[in-house]
């Protein structure tokens, strides 16, 4: 393990024991504490604006971020990652600030409703309704609707692989190309990482299961594969994806079957694992400098795959 990556390993579990689960509103609270004080700002380089879209619930609440230079550029729709019932625009503004200076393109942070108040599938209805919207509206938006392309980090790796499949299964426009960071694919957590990580730091087992208790309805939601996207039976026409993983993270053999899958149904897929690193690593950029190098390569491949 990288020693950095340890160091805050240890102080994040002293200040959130594992075996002391707190309240929602506590553990959001926890998360923006960390993300403030443990990630960089995003570039001064880089504007961003709040906006709206429709949602099915009521308006989305939605953050732009432009790089330096004009013209049509490809778009980045991010989901931010939290267990599905934390996180939103602030605690991943460094994250998508970055992405969109390094990769030249356009991001718009999109914060969908949270469990345990809105449970699944509220979440993905919110994202599929922003992808919808953007797909109508990018040239409002200074995007190229031709070079549209989704992300997210964690639970929003999940959320942007499920709105992939599911417009794909409806034969709906459908994104470019897909970035996965760290991605939760099963919630059944019975892949080998899931048993071998279960004490591991960011992410044991017992926080796994209680963000899955507040998402689904019931344990049998995880076979859905709208919850739970490593399970869809048929993964033909996926967009070109990108996924990235950690070696200390639970998720490590979600992000990594995942992309065997997609390889297997003929779709372009770069793997990237980072062997030394924890669960949320691009969201502690302050001493893990690996979290940058991350944002890095995920920009240059979207810059790339997007030209």
């Amino acid at each position: 393990m990288d020693p950095k990556a340890q160091i805050v390993g240890e102080m994040i579990r002293q200040l959130r024991p594992p075996d002391s689960l707190p309240t929602p509103e506590e553990a959001r609270g926890q998360f923006r504490k960390m993300v403030e004080l443990l990630d960089e700002p995003p570039p001064v380089s880089v504007r961003s604006s709040d906006l709206t879209c429709p949602g099915p619930a009521g308006p989305i609440p939605l953050r732009l971020y432009t790089p330096d230079g004009g013209g049509a550029r490809p778009l980045l729709l991010y989901f931010h990652g939290g267990g599905w019932m934390q996180g939103g625009l602030e605690t991943h503004h460094g994250a998508c600030g970055k992405l969109a200076a390094w990769s030249d393109c356009l991001v718009l942070a999109v914060d969908y409703r949270l469990a345990p108040e809105h449970k699944f599938p509220a979440g993905l209805e919110d994202c599929l309704a922003a992808w919808r919207w953007l797909a109508a509206n990018a040239a409002t938006l200074g995007a190229d609707s031709a070079r549209l392309a989704v992300g997210g980090d964690s639970a929003g790796g999940n959320l942007a692989a499920a709105v992939c499949q599911a417009l794909v299964a409806s034969g709906e426009p459908a994104p470019a190309a897909q970035l996965l960071i760290y991605p939760s694919l099963d919630l059944a957590w019975q892949l080998p990482s899931h048993r071998d990580l279960a004490d591991a730091y960011i992410l044991p087992r017992i926080r796994v299961q209680w963000y899955t208790d507040l998402y689904l309805s019931s344990p049998e939601q995880a076979a859905d594969a709208r919850a739970s996207p490593l399970w869809a039976s048929d993964l033909h026409g996926q967009p070109a994806a990108m996924i990235v993983t950690a070696g200390f993270d639970p998720l490590l053999d979600d992000g990594r079957r995942y992309a065997e899958r997609l390889e297997a149904a003929g779709t372009p897929v770069v793997y990237r694992e980072f062997p030394g690193q924890i669960h949320a690593f691009i969201s502690l950029t302050r001493v893990i400098p690996q979290g940058n190098e991350c944002l890095r390569e995920a920009a240059s491949w979207l810059r790339t795959r997007l030209s």
